[in-house]
């Protein structure tokens, strides 16, 4: 990654135009070929930037641009369309390049995963009585999270989600009608659970005979002792 800190102007032409003045502003360029405009302020979002793919074009400026105070021009051209990023820069402050290596990307905690293998692990959250039967139950249209059986024998099938909405109920919907085809596992009934549900997911689940369930994750992690709490 490149970091220039210089004063200039950039003008974005193309599909849109826009044009920032001249000023003191931090230009990164990446290993992918993007190219972000960032200001002091803002937060983390850029001025103006180029998406990848994209080529960066370094040139010297015409007569007239160096009588303006230019040093140097950058070209941004994206691959895809005629889009390009035009950097005037009238002054360097600061060049650096910094190799950063392969990223491993963002290990998020709550994860959907990580809330199956806790409730697989403590099934008895959902009753007492309740067993495990397997996590990831295979079926032809995709696998069901958790299947269960409850305290009288009875078969039960675990949609989880972080946050719940209408899109999660529908898809345990689909799973429940395929599972009740099956005469070794029917009859078959559901529960959404999620750290979060929407009031319409709720509405929809009971509507179609759906239990929902709202885990506490932290309580699960043993992170939290719910029991101890004054409210």
């Amino acid at each position: 990654m490149r970091l220039v800190i210089a004063r200039c102007s950039v003008d974005y032409v193309g599909r849109l135009k826009a044009h920032l003045p001249l000023a003191t502003r931090l230009l990164l360029v990446k290993a992918d070929g993007s190219v972000l405009v960032h200001s002091d302020g803002g937060s983390y979002k850029p001025l103006n930037w180029m998406s990848p793919p994209a080529t960066l074009r370094v040139t010297s400026p015409e007569e007239t641009e160096v009588e303006e105070g230019v040093v140097e021009q950058w070209t941004v051209q994206s691959a895809k369309t005629d889009d390009r990023l035009i950097i005037n820069i009238y002054e360097q402050l600061h060049d650096t390049s910094h190799d950063l290596g392969v990223d491993p990307g963002l290990i998020k905690d709550g994860v959907e995963a990580d809330l199956q293998r806790l409730l697989a692990e403590q099934i008895e959250t959902l009753g007492t009585g309740y067993s495990l039967i397997r996590r990831e139950y295979f079926t032809a249209i995709g696998p069901v999270d958790i299947l269960a059986r409850d305290a009288t024998g009875a078969t039960v099938a675990i949609e989880l989600k972080r946050r719940g909405d209408i899109d999660g109920v529908e898809q345990l919907t689909r799973y429940l009608e395929l599972l009740n085809r099956d005469p070794l596992l029917a009859p078959v009934r559901g529960i959404f659970a999620a750290q979060q549900i929407k009031p319409q997911a709720k509405v929809l689940a009971n509507d179609r005979g759906i239990d929902c369930i709202t885990l506490d994750y932290d309580a699960m992690r043993g992170v939290d002792d719910s029991e101890s709490r004054l409210f």
